[in-house]
């Protein structure tokens, strides 16, 4: 089974050079020092999560499909 994850860059200084790592489709996000790192987070969370949904007897949810699109906003609307 697979699942999608979203990788994006932490914007905030003590933390430089981290990726947040989201998983869409459990709602999941966690994080890890570099791309290499943020994967193997999101993975270990992802493997412990699925453990305790088993354990509790419930439902995993399976990835369909996913896509990922981006819409353009003007800069203006950015500006003070």
């Amino acid at each position: 089974m697979r699942y999608s994850v979203l990788l994006e860059p932490v914007n905030e200084p003590e933390f430089q050079g981290y990726y947040y790592a989201h998983i869409p489709t459990l709602d999941l996000t966690t994080h890890g020092q570099g791309i290499e790192g943020a994967l193997a987070a999101a993975q270990e969370l992802i493997e412990a999560w699925i453990g305790e949904k088993r354990a509790r007897g419930e439902t995993v949810p399976v990835e369909a499909k996913s896509l990922i699109a981006q819409v353009e906003v003007s800069d203006a609307l950015l500006r003070p």
